[in-house]
């Protein structure tokens, strides 16, 4: 359906100050979005969209688990997926399935975002470095521009709230918007990649109740499983017209291979994203799989490894921390991911150095076996490394291996 008539027929959600209507781009608000036989029919002698009725040409070998293969491959999948946004919903404690989005990674909400929501040529997005390398690569290639507000980069390592290290700087983020009107996006990260910080729902309030910025709050929570419990942002969508949760199965579900990232938000914006998207966008073989991940078993296996992994963390933080004398220096930012960033420092005076640890980046991947990934381009992360929390048995090797270089460098 249009929704041109969007404001009419759909109850204002707070705060006062927000119209989802006055956000969207004109061009989208009078798009007559893809329309399929299939959304209305999915049973019976499917004739209508050009498929090979004789079905996929796979051969199958004795030993292979057929399980997807004896899905209906040849058919186009459901462009709907309701099914997986009932139970993402009932999981996130929202009402319903028009309160969900499911896109091919969280990487095409971003984009579709910016497609909707901001004009190429005139306006542009909020992003609070460090963060995730996406929200630039997306504007840039939608010919936005990006007006940056670096989070707060003192303070001690984990300290956390709204004041320490890697917080929002919420007085330049509204001096910002109210200098430049045509940012129609702000992007926060928590927990933050590469920080690792949670950033407290607290904070996300002061941006969604300001009310000289007319447009959304986009909060990227792709760890928020790994942090502590009721932190989500999603608890916040009920007041708030003017929010987006992303989330994805990537990490905490482990599926980074299927492709699945999530959009909550209120049913007019989730309107708009399912009108924009290209159809059929989420395969049969990721919703089979994504389905079955949602299921109870499923969602309370999850929990269990989250709650291994998390212990984990913890014995791979004290593990780094042994490692001082060698250069290794206390971890930055908060713990509330499954990954760690630390800074490698110099032996005189004991300051973070960025080619040692490129050093040791490279020569772990090259000569040792680890790759984890060197940071200290980013800002506030000046020589950091930041290390994925793995099993007991991969943490305890790389610390190991860590030792050994760092001993020779």
């Amino acid at each position: 359906m249009s929704i041109l008539g969007l404001a009419d027929s759909v109850p204002t959600v707070g705060p006062a100050h927000f119209d989802v209507v006055q956000v969207i781009r004109p061009n989208i608000l009078a798009l007559h979005p893809y329309r399929c036989a299939r959304d209305d029919y999915q049973e019976g002698i499917l004739l209508d969209a050009n498929e090979n009725a004789l079905g996929h040409s796979i051969t199958r070998s004795p030993n292979e688990d057929s399980s997807v293969l004896d899905l209906d491959l040849h058919r186009y999948p459901d462009p709907a997926q309701n099914a997986i946004k009932e139970r993402v919903a009932a999981f996130r404690g929202l009402p319903g399935v028009d309160h969900v989005f499911l896109g091919v990674g969280s990487d095409e909400i971003i984009d579709l975002l910016m497609r909707v929501c901001v004009a190429p040529g005139k306006d542009k997005i909020l992003t609070t470095p460090p963060t995730y390398g996406m929200y630039a690569v997306c504007a840039q290639i939608n010919d936005v521009a990006v007006v940056k507000c670096p989070l707060e980069l003192t303070g001690e390592a984990g300290e956390g709230g709204d004041n320490g290290r890697f917080s929002l700087r919420i007085a330049e983020i509204k001096k910002a918007v109210v200098a430049d009107p045509n940012i129609k996006l702000i992007f926060v990260c928590s927990p933050g990649n590469p920080t690792g910080t949670l950033i407290p729902l607290s904070s996300i309030r002061q941006l969604l109740d300001y009310e000289n910025f007319k447009g959304i709050v986009v909060v990227d929570e792709a760890y928020i499983d790994f942090a502590s419990e009721n932190a989500s942002a999603a608890s916040l969508i009920e007041e708030y017209g003017n929010l987006v949760v992303m989330q994805t199965l990537s990490k905490s579900f482990g599926l980074a291979g299927v492709r699945l990232g999530i959009a909550l938000a209120r049913p007019p914006l989730i309107q708009v994203l399912t009108n924009t998207k290209a159809p059929y966008n989420i395969s049969t073989p990721t919703a089979h799989i994504a389905l079955s991940s949602l299921a109870p078993d499923a969602v309370a296996t999850m929990r269990q490894k989250i709650a291994t992994l998390i212990e984990q963390r913890a014995s791979l933080a004290k593990e780094l921390a042994a490692l001082a004398s060698l250069g290794v220096g206390r971890v930055i930012g908060g713990n509330d991911a499954n990954f760690l960033v630390v800074p490698i420092l110099n032996s005189d005076p004991g300051k973070p150095d960025n080619a040692r640890a490129q050093r040791l980046y490279r020569l772990l991947a090259e000569e040792n076996g680890v790759v984890v990934r060197y940071r200290g381009s980013e800002p506030g992360c000046e020589g950091c490394l930041r290390v994925t929390v793995g099993s007991e048995e991969e943490n305890r090797t790389a610390v190991v291996k860590i030792r050994e270089v760092l001993s020779v460098i």
